[in-house]
């Protein structure tokens, strides 16, 4: 009797492989994209730099405003208290911004002049911000409005005064 041809052969052991596509590169291939991606991450970095810079710059401002709001929260401090605090919180701010030497001699109306100059507004020399300087020396109790009032111009300075 004669063998039948085996019928477990490999059934795949006659296909014929193909060759396969390159592989696909993420890197673009005109240089006007290449040119696009790298100038998009300078500016990203570019943006993240001066981010970081201004967070560093300001970073007086932002302690200055939450001392401003330890200072507004502490309601067991008398309006007098409260002012002396103001009046050093201000003065450390703006030793913080300015150069020393042109804040620190600077008493009176010349100090409220230059609070004014900082921030492009007059409530110092002319207005509220007058407490400043003549508040503590004032034999007539401060009123709560215009301290509230006060509290309000210090914070408008903290945010917007410039160098």
């Amino acid at each position: 009797m004669a063998e039948a041809p085996s019928t477990t052969a490999d059934p795949v052991a006659g296909l014929i492989d193909f060759a396969l596509p390159q592989e696909v590169s993420l890197w673009p291939e005109t240089w006007e994209a290449r040119l696009a991606i790298v100038l998009l991450l300078a500016a990203i970095v570019a943006g993240v730099w001066r981010f970081a810079h201004l967070r560093r710059v300001n970073r007086y401002r932002r302690e200055a405003l939450a001392e401003l709001d330890r200072i507004e929260h502490a309601r067991n401090s008398g309006p007098s208290e409260l002012l002396s605090k103001l009046t050093v919180l201000v003065r450390r701010t703006a030793l913080a911004a300015f150069p020393r030497e042109q804040v620190a001699p600077l008493v009176g109306p010349a100090w409220l002049s230059f609070l004014d100059r900082s921030y492009g507004g007059e409530e110092f020399a002319g207005g509220v911000g007058r407490l400043l300087v003549s508040g503590p020396y004032q034999q007539s109790p401060l009123d709560w409005a215009e301290l509230q009032s006060l509290l309000r111009l210090v914070r408008r300075w903290i945010r917007g005064h410039h160098a």
